[in-house]
Parts: structure tokens; sequence; C-alpha cells
């Protein structure tokens, strides 16, 4: 995707700007510094503008430390707040809100907030918190206001940092307007895979890829922590079982079905079979899937402002 080297950028301001904001906006930042490197969508429409400015705004004071340490090596301006929300959607062309889901209503209730938003993009990746419900909180259920925003909802991860990001932009009624839709998926292209789904698959979505990589990780490291119950270094041993891992998802994003790649590495009467049948006795699929399940209903209650969901639903 292109884009103009004269055209003016736009002002992109993070509200709550803890670790997924920050991952964001490394990404972002690193895209637009090396376009080449970008896996951002292809069209033949170019982008007229792309955020070049950006605010990162946060309730804790030590946050504004974090984001700048983490960001000084991108050469783009960046102004940190603390507890001025408004002052950060104010100075903003295009907002992501990535506060706790809980903490929304805060957020978005502040006084004058909605004037602020007026006419803008509104981008959030909050687990369980529908764009309706936000949409409803900011303008009620009857007609809206003709400078209302729009409400975009998308479910990224935190691989983002690496711009290996599977984020899920959910489809938008009415549509986004199509240089709007083209700019979100531009953003998270920028920093992964991107993918479209309606609103009533995001749940299983914010499971599968917001949870995933913590369920991958957990795998990873029984991995690692079995070769050093063997003899392996633990360095070693994590860095193998991390290779083999990326190995294995490049040969299935490739197009190879992960059953097809299982039987291909299962010799009759060898050592792959032998493990394959003893993660087989431990349910370790069903439990893996479960897990996505369960990560799948707790999303779900998130946005409701349901507490203690783990601890109390069984």
């Amino acid at each position: 995707m292109s884009i103009s080297a004269s055209a003016p950028g736009l002002t992109l301001t993070v509200l709550g700007c803890g670790t997924m904001g920050i991952a964001i906006l490394s990404g972002i930042m690193s895209s637009l510094s090396n376009p080449k490197s970008s896996a951002s969508t292809s069209t033949s429409e170019p982008l007229e503008r792309l955020p070049n400015k950006f605010i990162a705004c946060d309730a804790r004071h030590e946050a504004e430390k974090t984001v700048r340490d983490a960001l000084s090596e991108h050469p783009f301006p960046l102004t940190t707040l603390t507890n001025q929300n408004l002052e950060g959607a104010k100075a903003a062309d295009v907002i992501l809100l990535c506060c706790k889901p809980q903490g929304f209503k805060d957020i978005l209730g502040e006084q004058g907030m909605k004037e602020a938003l007026a006419g803008k993009l509104l981008i959030s990746i909050l687990a369980g918190v529908t764009g309706q419900q936000i949409e409803e909180f900011l303008y009620g259920t009857g007609e809206k206001p003709t400078d209302a925003c729009r409400i975009v909802r998308v479910m990224p991860n935190t691989a983002s940092f690496v711009r290996e990001s599977m984020s899920v932009i959910a489809t938008s009624t009415p549509a986004l307007e199509p240089k709007q839709l083209e700019l979100v998926k531009w953003i998270f292209s920028s920093i992964g895979r991107v993918v479209q789904l309606p609103p009533s698959s995001m749940d299983v979505c914010t499971a599968l890829c917001g949870s995933g990589p913590a369920f991958v990780a957990i795998m990873l490291e029984a991995m690692a922590d079995g070769a050093v119950a063997m003899g392996l270094p633990r360095a070693e041993a994590q860095l193998m079982a991390a290779q083999v891992m990326r190995g294995t998802t490049g040969l299935v994003l490739n197009g190879e079905h992960p059953a097809v790649l299982k039987d291909k590495v299962s010799t009759p009467g060898g050592c792959t079979i032998g493990g394959l049948l003893v993660l087989e006795e431990g349910a370790v699929r069903g439990t893996v899937a479960r897990a996505v399940r369960e990560a799948t209903v707790v999303a779900s209650q998130l946005g409701q402002g349901a507490v203690n969901v783990n601890g109390t639903r069984r």
C-alpha cells in the first residue's frame, strides 16, 4: 500500500496505553520506518494519509516512561499523557481504545469525550466488549447524531511486538467508508496478518488470537522441560522448541494440513507415534480445545462487567 510522501499525516491516540498499546504502536512505527518489510494488505487504492504522530494516554504516571523507553528508537513525534484522555482524544484523528474491558465507561464517559470523538474513527481492542455496547454507551439506543464517531472492533495479539500478530477485524453495520476500512487494515496488517469476520465471532477470536499465545507458550515450555529432563541445557532446549514451533506453523501457513504434517513424521514403530500416543492418553487435544472454549466464555462475560468468572463458572 503506497502513500504520497507529501501527504499530511494523521494523529493516532491510544487510550489505555499498556502492553498491547505499546505493541501496536511499535509495530506501526516499525512499518512506517520500513515499509518494504510491512505485511500490509495489497490494494490498488493508495491511502492518502497514515498515522505519523502519536499520543499515548494512561492512568499511571509511570506508564509515560515505559512508553517512551519502548518507542524511543522510532523517529516519530510521541506525546505521553497521564489522566488526560480527553486532551488526547481532542488532538486525535484516530483513537485506539486499549484499556481494560471494564474501564471503557470511565474513559468514554468523561465529560466532553463524546464531543471530542465526533466524526472520528474509534478502534476498540477490548476483549468481550462489542462495538454495539460502546455505541449505545456513547449515544444511547435511539438515533445517533450525524457526527457520531465510527466504531470498529479489532482483536490483535501480543505478537504485535514482533509484527507477527493475528488480528481479526469485526465487520461493521453499516459498513465503514472504504478509506476507513483500508486504514484499519493497514494499521493491523502492519503488525501481522489480518482477517475480517462477523461480530458474532469476536469472542472466540479473542480466545484463539488473544489468549492463544499463552496457550502456545505453555506447550512450548512443556516441550523444553521434557528435553531438559532428558539432559539438554535449558537455553538450547527452549531455542529448539521455539524453532520447531515456528517451522511447523510456517508449514501450516504455507498450506500443509496439521493432520497430514503429523502423519508425515510418524513412521511405523517410531519415536513420534510413541510420543503422540502419550499426548492422546493425556487428552491434550481435548484439553487444549477446552481451554479455547473456556476462554471464549470468559471473554463473552468480561464486557458485561462480570468478575471472578474463572472462579465461579463450572
